[in-house]
């Protein structure tokens, strides 16, 4: 049976034949934790669509070289998958991370919601985007991707209409909404925005501003989704939908 090639993280360029030596944490798992050998196959990706594949060449404690044989480049898909992600008590909202990153989302974008149990304040707007990086990195390189989600600063609700006015389709999961994901005619180029509100669900104010900014209310089916589970169903949704898993 032909399994994927396990994959690591490597910033730097190669060609054909180069050698790679991967150092660093990269390096210290490969080398210590998956316990690579020589003669492996692997999978050298950039995180921006970049990939090398080779074999090990050379293992020591805490590093590997790799012979490469192939270079790619991944193209971003199309339409853009942007989740507009509200914080989250406990682990629920790194949760959402790891699943949306598997699932092939694009960009998360964490969201400061009016009824979000979870708060961000002082050192944590710094460190907060930083750990929702951290858990997308480890997800991608599970599910193969060369390509890693953007995660950027949190953003405001007024932030967050401004994303949706500009996207090409916005979309408000919401559990009383008249019409299903099923139903949306799903652009095929640029940004689907999907906003996924917090466990105390998103207030009249926030659908108000959404609205304003053209965004179209859509409910995902007959059941309520935790929100660690309602983004991914519905980046799993559009993905079928607009052809980006065929």
């Amino acid at each position: 049976m032909t399994v994927s090639n396990p994959v690591f993280v490597h910033a730097g360029t190669a060609r054909p034949g180069d050698l790679v030596t991967v150092t660093g944490p990269e390096g210290r798992h490969g080398a210590a934790v998956r316990r690579l050998r020589p003669g492996e196959p692997v999978d050298l990706v950039d995180g921006a669509g970049g990939r090398a594949t080779g074999t090990v060449a050379d293992v020591t404690r805490d590093a590997f070289t790799v012979r490469v044989d192939a270079v790619s480049h991944e193209p971003e898909r199309r339409p853009r998958l942007v989740v507009v992600q509200a914080l989250a008590k406990g682990d629920r909202a790194e949760a959402a991370v790891e699943t949306l990153t598997e699932c092939g989302v694009d960009e998360i974008v964490p969201w400061a919601a009016h009824r979000s149990v979870a708060v961000w304040r002082g050192a944590k707007v710094d460190r907060g985007p930083d750990r929702w990086r951290a858990v997308a990195r480890a997800a991608a390189k599970q599910s193969r991707r060369s390509r890693f989600p953007v995660i950027g600063a949190l953003a405001t609700s007024a932030a967050v209409a401004e994303r949706l006015r500009g996207a090409a389709a916005g979309l408000v999961l919401h559990e009383t909404a008249p019409h299903p994901l099923a139903r949306v005619d799903v652009p095929r180029d640029g940004d689907v925005v999907v906003v996924v509100g917090p466990e105390g669900g998103i207030d009249d104010g926030e659908l108000a501003q959404f609205a304003a900014a053209g965004a179209q209310q859509v409910r995902l089916g007959p059941t309520v989704m935790r929100t660690s589970t309602a983004g991914t169903a519905a980046v799993a949704a559009l993905s079928a939908a607009s052809g980006r898993w065929e």
